[in-house]
């Protein structure tokens, strides 16, 4: 999803977008790799994050539709991930920062401030072939079919849960398959690409270079993924009853720095641990590090498959909109899933509720408001996930807790 979303808001060509989902497939490869099999060390596959994606198109966009300052900017902020892994100082940030009611407002935001994404960039709009009406249709049945298949793991678990696990894919195909009966897929791309391509790679394909305000952005990105990518290790440790070292948190840190890096040098962005890990596992009941191992040589192959990616990137928008709008809803409940238990006082009623208001105000912030704003400032702007993760971690700082009694 996070490649197909960021080509669209950048104007990629269909070539120059297939080759981003094919830098995604192998970056996420390599990056599964060194974190199953040397750092972390939990079955955990890496996938491009949700987190960055305001802030990349921002960053892209300003320079000009092209990756070089989001490369440069990437591969910094992945250097310093891990520099807090070698010296530890990010057990003393999560510990004292990030607590479950932050880490959980986070996660919320995520998934409030990409929802509109869904409806403005894929689903609310006209096409060559398919008019607002016809998107408007294809995002609600794909969105249904998913939703479907999904639930039919959950009543027959014994037959089903084949069909929860696939409940994605059978969706895109199933949307796919009816848009192409209202004349809305158009393959030419996919007939041009070759079956076996190379993924694009940095100095080869496209330069690098280091923007001062590109970088301090993607620095807070990268906090608010890891933070991210820290539930997710909890999550998963919980599922399969390992419980996580402190020194295993900080080895997947490294590992999460030194996958972003390598991720970025063939054309991909940053990556994370999905929280969907956890729920394979727990559907599926296999946890086995050599299956996430063989999972991962496996995207690592597809890489090399021109016409998987241009198949991918032919999908009509509205599809992925309907696919991706069920996302950020389950997204966001994840989000209160972790701070459920929480007790709601007044203090985190607002801890919770200005950050989703910032993030809110943001996504309606008229254009010229941030017209004359400082570069950096532009960068965050185009990220409200940033700021409102900001807003969180300072007022649940600010914001004294009650004594016990």
């Amino acid at each position: 999803m996070p490649p197909v979303i960021i080509a669209a808001a950048v104007g990629m060509s269909a070539t120059n977008s297939a080759a981003l989902i094919q830098s995604t497939f192998l970056g996420a490869g390599i990056a599964s790799l060194i974190q199953v099999l040397f750092f972390l060390r939990l079955p955990v596959c890496q996938g491009p994050s949700f987190v960055p994606i305001g802030a990349l198109v921002g960053i892209i966009l300003s320079d000009g539709g092209k990756l070089d300052n989001a490369i440069g900017a990437i591969l910094v902020g992945a250097v310093a991930v891990v520099l807090l892994g070698l010296t530890g100082v990010y057990k003393y940030i999560v510990r004292h920062f990030i607590p479950s009611l932050v880490s959980g407002t986070i996660i919320m935001i995520v998934g409030l401030t990409l929802l509109p994404t869904a409806f403005k960039s894929n689903i609310y709009i006209t096409t060559k072939r398919l008019s607002i009406g016809q998107n408007l249709f294809l995002a609600a049945i794909t969105a249904a079919i998913m939703i479907f298949f999904s639930m039919l793991g959950v009543y027959f678990p014994k037959i089903g849960r084949l069909f929860r696990i696939s409940s994605v894919i059978i969706a895109l195909a199933c949307g796919a398959g009816i848009a192409a009966l209202m004349g809305g897929l158009d393959l030419s791309s996919v007939a041009r690409a070759p079956f076996f391509s190379l993924p694009h790679l940095v100095f080869l394909n496209f330069g690098v270079s280091f923007n001062w305000s590109a970088i301090l952005t993607m620095l807070v990105i990268y906090l608010v993924l890891l933070a991210e990518t820290t539930g997710t290790w909890f999550a998963v440790s919980a599922v399969i009853e390992r419980p996580l070292a402190d020194d295993q948190v900080n080895r997947g840190v490294i590992g999460e720095g030194i996958g972003c890096f390598v991720a970025a040098l063939v054309g991909a962005t940053p990556l994370t641990g999905y929280s969907t890990n956890a729920g394979i596992i727990s559907i599926t009941g296999v946890a086995s590090r050599r299956v996430f191992v063989g999972a991962s040589i496996f995207f690592v192959l597809l890489s090399f498959l021109g016409k998987l990616s241009a198949l991918i990137n032919a999908i009509p928008t509205a599809v992925i909109g309907g696919v991706f709008a069920v996302v950020c809803m389950v997204i966001m409940l994840s989000g209160f899933r972790v701070i459920k238990n929480a007790e709601f006082s007044e203090r985190e009623l607002y801890i919770i509720g200005v950050p989703l208001i910032v993030a809110i105000g943001l996504l309606f912030m008229p254009a010229s408001l941030s017209a004359h704003a400082p570069q950096l400032l532009k960068y965050l702007l185009d990220s409200p996930i940033a700021i409102s993760a900001i807003v969180a971690i300072v007022m649940n700082k600010l914001i004294p807790a009650r004594p016990a009694k």
